[in-house]
């Protein structure tokens, strides 16, 4: 199937019409807004919203090429890929019921959020996995405000690239005021002319580029047209499900204005002409003002892996005139998260270099204390490594040693080397850092991220503080690297 050639689905998901569902507004067996009493860390109590959600994974078909096309076999949540949208406010907490149905092991990492390690969902590190049959509540503080979501760590790669994942939106105290907000979960599948998901776990996916698909969706639909009215403002949530592939979105006609990324605020800024880059894991958030005229049509185009450019949607102006005679001002800085910025001048510095894959020259690497040579990890599917160490998948039940442990509290800066010939997107649990420079090069405003993109034969330094203590997972957010090595973890001392 091409990636997007015919387009039969709307994609509509905006908080009046779309398949998203509020925190007033849940699917049975859910109650939202609960007020209990609960013990702060002091011990005292306090009142505070509790939203309680339950899921269920479970196999599912669902219409993702189109009526021209039979249903395809996925996993999902509660029957719906995407998954349901959860949506509570900054400081709520969320308590979620996860009843697993699926003949597997399961978790729910809560990708981006800052909670407590025993929520983190991390199979044999954070918690046992959820067995079939079984269920697990997960219970954690919405700390930052943002565009986040969730997905299983697993059998990870096979798991998402099925369909379990889902948005959680945390609204801001104070948002930026729109007319309207969409939400766009971004992913690929592999589909065979029949709509069957292709089979996972390939070498060459493991030690390339990832699983790339040829099927593109959003909110898992293959999408049509996205109609727009003149004048109006949209905030746009745009999350990367995707197991591997990166996105590079222009909106051709139309300026962006960039306001967050990972769910942090940045300073807004229009996106002239560029591409908007949202790797594996990673979310950005655009306010976008429809300027065009009544009746004209303009392209949104992928066009991060430059030969293969395509149009994934196309925005379709309604005859309405516009609905404001006049330019809106830019939106307004929405309120920073409460995370801690390190005193980089007393930080202590680490290096960590990402290795291996196909075309990257890594000679061999250590498994589970073994030193093997390149041969002898390919056959056991392992290609990449994280400082010489190959991890394999974390269910197995050993982790191994981490990678380096840190004081509670203290202050770090890692540089992230990939010296390989592939991106890796590297994502941490548990904390959000500070990207400060690249390639050596300070930024000149660093913006707070959970997932940073690093092209080959470049690096990043990123800074933060450990003041989550607990064993936080740090891997490649393309699964299939992360399941053939390029994993580990860092503790944080209690």
């Amino acid at each position: 199937m091409a990636a997007n050639d015919k387009a039969r689905a709307n994609m509509n998901n905006d908080r009046s019409h779309g398949s998203g569902i509020d925190r007033r507004r849940f699917l049975a067996g859910a109650a939202a807004g609960v007020a209990v009493a609960a013990m702060d860390r002091s011990g005292r109590a306090a009142t505070e919203t509790v939203n309680t959600f339950d899921l269920e994974t479970a196999p599912a078909e669902v219409a993702i090429a189109g009526a021209d096309y039979p249903k395809t076999g996925v996993f999902a949540f509660n029957g719906q890929v995407p998954a349901p949208v959860l949506r509570v406010k900054q400081g709520e907490r969320l308590r979620v019921a996860v009843r697993n149905g699926l003949d597997q092991g399961t978790t729910v990492h809560w990708h981006g959020v800052r909670l407590a390690n025993p929520m983190d969902g991390v199979p044999h590190l954070t918690q046992p996995p959820i067995g079939p049959g079984e269920t697990f509540v997960y219970e954690f503080e919405a700390k930052d405000a943002g565009t986040f979501w969730y997905h299983p760590h697993a059998n990870s790669a096979v798991q998402v690239g099925r369909g379990l994942y889902g948005a959680l939106v945390v609204e801001e105290h104070a948002p930026v005021p729109v007319d309207r907000e969409v939400l766009w979960v971004l992913d690929d599948w592999r589909l065979r002319d029949d709509a069957r998901i292709a089979p996972f776990g390939n070498w060459h996916d493991l030690s390339h580029a990832g699983r790339i698909g040829n099927t593109v969706t959003i909110n898992g639909k293959v999408p049509d047209t996205f109609k727009v009215t003149g004048g109006e403002r949209i905030r746009l949530r745009l999350v990367n499900a995707a197991n591997a592939r990166v996105f590079g979105l222009q909106f051709r006609g139309h300026a962006p204005w960039l306001v967050a990324l990972d769910g942090h605020p940045v300073a807004p800024k229009p996106v002239n002409g560029g591409a908007v880059v949202i790797a594996p894991g990673a979310r950005v958030d655009l306010v976008i003002d429809m300027t065009a005229k009544p009746g004209e049509n303009f392209d949104v185009v992928d066009s991060y892996y430059r030969r293969f450019a395509y149009k994934l949607t196309e925005f379709v102006y309604g005859e309405d005139g516009p609905i404001r005679a006049q330019a809106l001002a830019p939106p307004h800085r929405l309120a920073a998260n409460p995370v801690a910025a390190p005193a980089l001048d007393r930080a202590k510095r680490f290096d960590m270099t990402f290795t291996g894959g196909a075309m990257g020259g890594m000679t061999g690497a250590t498994l589970r204390g073994r030193r093997l040579t390149m041969r002898l990890l390919a056959e056991k599917g392992m290609f990449w490594a994280i400082d010489g160490v190959a991890v394999p998948n974390m269910e197995e039940g050993d982790p191994g040693e981490p990678l380096l442990t840190l004081e509670r509290g203290s202050g770090a800066i890692l540089r992230w080397r990939n010296d390989t010939a592939f991106d890796h997107p590297i994502h941490l649990h548990g904390h959000s850092f500070h990207v400060v420079s690249r390639n050596g090069a300070p930024l000149a405003q660093p913006v707070i991220r959970d997932t940073v993109l690093i092209p080959p034969q470049q690096h990043v330094d990123v800074a933060f503080v450990a003041d989550n203590p607990g064993d936080w997972m740090l891997h490649c957010h393309i699964l299939e690297h992360q399941q053939s090595g390029m994993m580990g973890y860092i503790r944080v001392e209690a």
